[in-house]
């Protein structure tokens, strides 16, 4: 027998659900548009080389789907689409301000938040300083705040963190895995990491950065950034200790986090594209629906023809012209009809039979209170 069940890590989405993704979705592109983006499409299959650059030690790299196809050549599903950012952002007038929102896989464990395919909703500033930072800052927090996720935006500095490993002698080879143990303290014990980070010879680095960080000169780049934020009218808390596992960051990273809680929305950071700087954030569209009230917009008239079918499409086409999104209903009765539109949430039922043509005004039912009137088919 074919199975036809979901593969492992992967989901349908319809119905209501389908309706809020679509929703959110599109409060998001609303938000990029605003802020002066533009919209970019990459493929979902590249190069396996192209896809692992110089990253093959990050978590995200390590888990891509690899394939071959009948060439023989050794292929990848994208796992995000900032690395595409190298052949997409060539030639492109700066600074570059590109939007994404695009299908990605990991080869990952499934959990409850973890998907091996997922939504993502990326957006990125290639030739991007400091004040650039703010400004994206700024357009994630609108966006949480319009899909009313209430969040804490952490950041810290890339540089700042390295400054620190140099005072302290740390070996440059293990660099990137003191950040990327800096990185679990969220997930481990202090004293876990701690011991971990002996064995890199960075045994001194929780006490440095729990103590004064003023005379570093990166902190410089922290109060700075806090600064340009605040005129946006948005917080930043400090986070020392935050580092963002992909070693391709080279400056500001940050994760928003839902308030009152551990759990992660949003992340980003400063990056190299080639030898320009760059600042770019991603969410999963998956689990920004897993925490926003948002109601997904369904459809808002259905039209019940009684035997006046011409009629009803009339009505259908100009409610259409106007912008209105309706189901037009010729062929069933006018109980199923109805069971039909409170299973899919309508909130308001015409009638369109003899009578309402003859007199050039409908019954209207709405579906919440009820209530039903006569309304002329201008005024629906």
């Amino acid at each position: 027998m074919v199975k036809s069940g979901n593969v492992k890590g992967f989901q349908d989405f319809v119905g209501a659900e389908a309706l809020k993704r679509a929703k959110i979705r599109k409060i998001i592109l609303r938000q990029f548009e605003l802020y002066g983006f533009e919209p970019a499409e990459t493929p979902t299959i590249e190069f396996e080389e192209f896809v692992r650059g110089e990253n093959s030690d990050d978590a995200a790299v390590s888990e891509i789907f690899s394939l071959e196809d009948r060439g023989k050549r050794k292929l990848a599903l994208k796992y995000e689409s900032t690395f595409q950012l190298k052949r997409v952002a060539k030639n492109q007038k700066l600074p570059y301000k590109r939007y994404e929102i695009c299908r990605v896989f990991r080869d990952e464990p499934v959990s409850a938040n973890r998907f091996r395919e997922f939504t993502q909703c990326d957006a990125d500033i290639v030739g991007a300083g400091a004040k650039d930072e703010a400004e994206m800052l700024s357009l994630v927090k609108k966006i949480l705040d319009e899909l009313g996720i209430a969040s804490v935006i952490y950041f810290n500095n890339r540089k700042l963190l390295n400054e620190i490993m140099v005072s302290e002698n740390v070996e440059e080879r293990n660099r990137d895995k003191v950040i990327r143990e800096l990185d679990k303290l969220d997930k481990l014990s202090k004293k876990e990491v701690a011991d971990n980070l002996k064995k890199l010879g960075a045994e001194k680095i929780l006490k440095v950065i729990d103590g004064k960080l003023d005379k570093f000169k990166f902190y410089g780049e922290i109060k700075n950034l806090k600064k340009l934020c605040k005129a946006y009218g948005v917080k930043l808390e400090f986070s020392p200790t935050l580092a963002r596992g992909l070693s391709y960051y080279n400056g500001t990273v940050f994760e928003i986090k839902v308030k009152d809680s551990k759990d992660s929305i949003c992340g980003g950071g400063a990056y190299l594209v080639g030898d320009v700087q760059a600042f770019g954030f991603a969410f999963g569209l998956e689990r920004l629906s897993a925490l926003s009230n948002v109601d997904g917009d369904g459809t808002k008239v259905q039209i019940i023809s009684i035997d006046e079918d011409e009629a009803a499409i009339d009505l259908a086409s100009k409610l259409r012209e106007k912008g209105t999104s309706v189901n037009l209903i010729l062929d069933k009765s006018i109980g199923k009809a109805l069971d039909y539109a409170n299973a899919k949430g309508v909130g308001k039922v015409v009638f369109v039979g003899k009578e309402e043509v003859k007199k050039g005004k409908f019954k209207v039912k709405d579906m919440k209170s009820g209530e039903e009137k006569f309304v002329s088919g201008d005024k629906i």
